[in-house]
C-alpha cells in the first residue's frame, strides 16, 4: 500500500495547470489533512469546479514582483508547504520567502520573473537554465536558515536523476557497494567509463482529433514547454568530447558543468534511443538535470575535470506537438494563438520516459517508464501518462520533505533515490532496464558527409572546428 502522512500544517498550491490538476488527487489521497487546509492560488480560475468539487479552497490571484510577499505572509506561516507549480513567478524569490518564514518549499524547475528568457536585448548567457540553477546554489551555499526546499522536482528534472542511479547500480551488478556520497556516485560513473547520458523520452499519446493550423497541442503545458523550448540549447559537457560545437559557449563562473548554444532547443535535433520507440530523433530542450546530472558526476577540479558525462534532454513529443513546432518555427517563434492540452481526449499511447547511459566498454543500457494513457487513467483521475510522471515524485518529496523538514535546498540529485523511487515506481507503469547496441551512428547513411567521426560513436555534435 502506498505510504501517507499526517500533515497538520497548511499547504499552498501555487498555479493549476496540467501539473496542478495531476497532483491535487495523489495530495488528496497521501497527506492526511482536510481538504480546506489546502488552497490553490492561480491566476485563471478556469478549473474552479475541480476544486469545489474536492474542498479545496482557491483563489484567483496572479503573483507578481509587488504582491508576493504579502500575500504569501496572508496564507503560509512556520512549518506550512509551498508547491511552486507556477510559470513566471521567480523561483528564487519564493525560496527566499520561504526559508525565511520557516515554510517548506517544492517546485519542478526553476522560474524567472517575465521578461527574462523571451528578451532577445539580453545576453544569451543570462537566458540559460544554468543561470538559473547557479541562483539557486547561491542560495544553497549562503543559507543560515535550514529550511528543505526541493527544486527542480518533476518527471525531468527529477525523476530521471533517480533512475541515473538506479541505472549504474544495474550495470554495476548485485556485488556494487552503494555509494553513500556525491563523490563515491560520480568515481562509480567513471568505473563504468559511462561517457554519455541522454535523457530519452518519446510520447505516443494521441487524441482522434488532430491539430489544427493555428494551434499549439501538447500533452502538459504548452507556455512551460514553448518558453523552456526558446531558451537557448544546453547540455552537460563531458571530458571525453573531442569537438567542440560550432555555436557552442562556455559559461565564466559556477559550476562550469554544462555549455549552451546559440540557438533555441526546439531548433536542435539529437538522436537517441528508447526499447519501444526505437532510434528518434528529438529536441535538445534546456533541463536543469542536463546540469546537475553532469554536476554530481564530476570527478576533479570542475574546471579541469578528470571525469565528466556528456548530458543531455533528448525529447520527442506527441505527435502533434511535433506538428505545432514545425508551424511555430515557420512563425518566427511566436506562439500560436490557440492552445490545446491533450488528457481526457488521448485515445492511445504512451510517455516512454527514461535515461540511456552509454558505456566505452560496456554500449548502452536504458532505465525507466512506460507509462500508457489506460495506467495513467487506472491509477489516478485527472492524469495522462506525462502528467502522472511528473506528479508522482512530487509528492514523493513533499512527504520526504514532511518528514525531513530541516535540510535546506536540495537537488533531485543529493536526495535518497531509492526512498524517492519506492513511491514513486507504483504510478509510473512498466518499469524497465534494457541493454542495447545501439550508437547515435548507427545505420546512419552516407547518403551526405555529416562530418561525423565514425571511430566515436559518443560524440555530441556533428561539427567541428577547425
Amino acid at each position: 500500500m502506498h505510504k501517507t502522512i499526517a500533515f497538520s500544517g497548511r499547504i499552498v498550491l501555487l498555479g493549476f495547470g496540467a501539473i496542478g490538476q495531476a497532483i491535487l488527487p495523489l495530495l488528496l489521497r497521501h497527506v492526511r489533512m482536510p481538504p480546506s487546509r489546502i488552497e490553490v492560488v492561480e491566476p485563471v480560475g478556469d478549473e474552479a469546479g475541480i476544486l469545489a468539487e474536492a474542498g479545496v479552497a482557491h483563489t484567483k490571484l496572479g503573483l507578481d514582483r509587488d504582491n508576493y510577499r504579502g500575500e504569501l505572509d496572508r496564507r503560509l506561516s512556520r512549518g506550512d508547504a509551498l508547491l511552486n507549480l507556477s510559470i513566471d513567478v521567480a523561483s528564487v524569490e519564493l525560496m527566499r520567502w520561504c526559508e525565511e518564514h520557516g515554510v517548506l518549499y517544492l517546485d519542478a524547475c526553476t522560474e524567472p520573473w517575465p521578461g527574462v528568457h523571451d528578451d532577445p536585448s539580453r545576453p544569451l548567457e543570462e537566458r540559460t537554465n544554468y543561470r538559473r540553477r547557479e541562483e539557486v546554489l547561491a542560495i544553497q551555499r549562503a543559507q543560515k536558515a535550514r529550511t528543505t526546499a526541493l527544486v527542480t522536482l518533476g518527471a525531468n528534472p527529477g525523476l530521471v536523476s533517480f533512475f541515473v542511479k538506479k541505472a549504474l547500480l544495474e550495470l554495476a551488478g548485485p556485488d556494487c557497494t552503494v555509494p553513500k556520497d556525491r563523490q563515491q556516485w560520480a568515481e562509480l560513473a567513471r568505473r563504468l567509463d559511462i561517457r554519455a547520458i541522454h535523457v530519452s523520452e518519446r510520447d505516443s499519446q494521441i487524441s482522434e482529433r488532430r491539430k489544427e493550423p493555428g494551434e499549439f497541442v501538447n500533452t502538459w503545458s504548452i507556455e512551460g514547454f514553448v518558453g523552456e523550448g526558446l531558451q537557448p540549447a544546453e547540455l552537460g559537457w563531458g571530458t571525453h568530447e573531442r569537438h567542440f560545437p560550432a555555436d557552442g559557449r562556455r559559461h565564466p563562473r559556477g559550476s562550469l558543468s554544462g555549455i549552451y548554444l546559440g540557438r533555441p532547443g526546439l531548433g536542435t535535433r539529437v538522436r537517441s534511443w528508447a526499447p519501444i520507440a526505437g532510434p528518434f530523433s528529438g529536441f535538445l530542450v534546456t533541463h536543469a538535470e542536463s546540469l546537475s546530472i553532469a554536476d554530481h558526476l564530476t570527478v576533479g577540479d570542475p574546471a579541469r575535470p578528470d571525469y565528466r558525462p556528456t548530458v543531455h534532454y533528448a525529447y520527442h513529443p506527441c505527435d502533434d506537438a511535433v506538428l505545432s513546432i514545425r508551424e511555430l518555427e515557420g512563425r518566427h517563434w511566436k506562439l500560436q494563438d490557440k492552445h490545446r492540452m491533450l488528457r481526457d481526449e488521448i485515445v492511445s499511447g504512451i510517455d516512454e520516459l527514461g535515461v540511456l547511459l552509454m558505456s566505452g566498454s560496456q554500449g548502452a543500457f536504458w532505465y525507466g517508464s512506460q507509462l500508457s494513457i489506460d495506467q495513467a487513467r487506472a491509477l489516478v483521475p485527472l492524469n495522462n501518462a506525462t502528467t502522472l510522471q511528473v506528479a508522482a515524485p512530487l509528492v514523493a518529496g513533499l512527504i520526504w520533505a514532511i518528514e525531513h523538514p530541516q535540510e535546506g535546498v536540495l537537488e533531485p540529485d543529493d536526495l535518497p533515490h531509492d526512498a524517492m523511487l519506492d513511491f514513486a515506481l507504483p504510478y509510473l507503469g512498466d518499469v524497465v532496464g534494457v541493454r542495447t547496441d545501439w550508437t547515435p551512428l548507427q545505420d546512419a547513411p552516407n547518403l551526405f558527409d555529416e562530418h561525423l567521426d565514425r571511430a566515436d560513436p559518443w560524440q555530441f555534435t556533428n561539427v567541428r572546428i577547425p
